[in-house]
């Protein structure tokens, strides 16, 4: 079983407007709501799949009442630990440039974070457990690593999408999947990239300190899997992009959920790229259809 791990989910409410006049009455274009957070996109994406997934977090309120059922309707389980507190939402204001104003997120008391680490004794040897997005200011910046710790000590591999020390912190506990794309291990490694080539031995980099495998995404560039003593590039499908949220949990969602199923791990590389790509040429996320048509373009080239 696949289990993503959301700690600070949200209602992202998306709010168009044909013009902007600070002080005054505007009237909205169109609006919608969507769950956000980036497990909770992990989870949207791996329902596409059709791959069996457990959503675990914490939700509360009205808010996070919506997310509870949105992912149910989308077929994922879920065992969120439900809070006094509100899940928070986030406005992303569509004037021209994007504006985000996002919330620190909700309080979390000692008794809800029993409660949420007792959720993870459903999970056996073998599980795989994905930690991403951001933590709740009242959760303390070590919070992974006591949900590592947990993960080790039942057996379940672990995949982390963060960034900085956080990420290079966690390399020694032998993370499954790590997926920062060009910039973010540039900044890892205090470094710079000007050629694909630079960056092949900072991925190895990773290998060396701990990770499994090694996802860096590339842009228009495609991207580079690093797995044992391989490095593979692959291609970039071809489309327009309308949106680059989400596509970074797209392709973690893509890799797993089809690793899971194979074990074939450069198979699971490809519908990672098809998936990535799909949510960024999308409005939303990637839907199945979007995701299969994709999946023949890419090409995977051994360097």
């Amino acid at each position: 079983m696949i289990y993503t791990i959301t700690l600070n989910p949200s209602v992202d409410y998306i709010v168009e407007l044909d013009s902007l006049e600070l002080g005054a009455l505007n009237r909205m274009e169109n609006s919608v709501k969507l769950p956000g957070g980036k497990g909770v996109n992990v989870s949207r994406i791996l329902n596409q799949l059709q791959s069996d997934n457990c959503a675990l977090g914490f939700l509360g309120g009205f808010t996070g009442g919506f997310i509870q059922d949105w992912l149910g309707d989308e077929g994922s389980k879920s065992a969120f630990t439900q809070i006094a507190d509100d899940t928070r939402i986030n406005i992303k204001l569509k004037h021209g440039e994007e504006t985000e104003i996002n919330s620190m997120g909700p309080n979390i008391t000692p008794v809800e974070i029993a409660l949420f680490f007792e959720s993870f004794d459903v999970m056996k040897a073998g599980d795989i457990a994905i930690l991403s997005g951001s933590i709740p200011p009242s959760l303390g910046s070590d919070f992974y690593n006591r949900i590592i710790a947990k993960c080790e000590s039942l057996g379940v591999e672990f995949i982390i999408d963060t960034t900085g020390a956080s990420l290079l912190d966690t390399l020694a506990r032998k993370p499954f999947l790590i997926k920062p794309n060009h910039h973010e291990l540039a900044d890892l490694f205090e470094t710079s990239f000007s050629s694909v080539e630079d960056i092949i031995p900072y991925g190895k980099k990773c290998l060396e300190l701990g990770a499994k495998h090694v996802i860096v995404s590339m842009a228009g560039d495609g991207a580079l899997l690093f797995v044992g003593d391989k490095v593979y590039q692959s291609n970039t499908p071809k489309g327009s992009v309308k949106n680059s949220v989400g596509a970074g949990d797209s392709m973690v969602a893509g890799f797993v959920g089809t690793y899971e199923k194979n074990n074939d791990v450069l198979e699971a590389f490809r519908v990672a790229v098809a998936t990535g790509s799909a949510t960024a040429f999308s409005t939303d996320l990637a839907t199945y259809d979007a995701i299969q048509k994709l999946i023949p373009e890419v090409e995977i080239t051994e360097l």
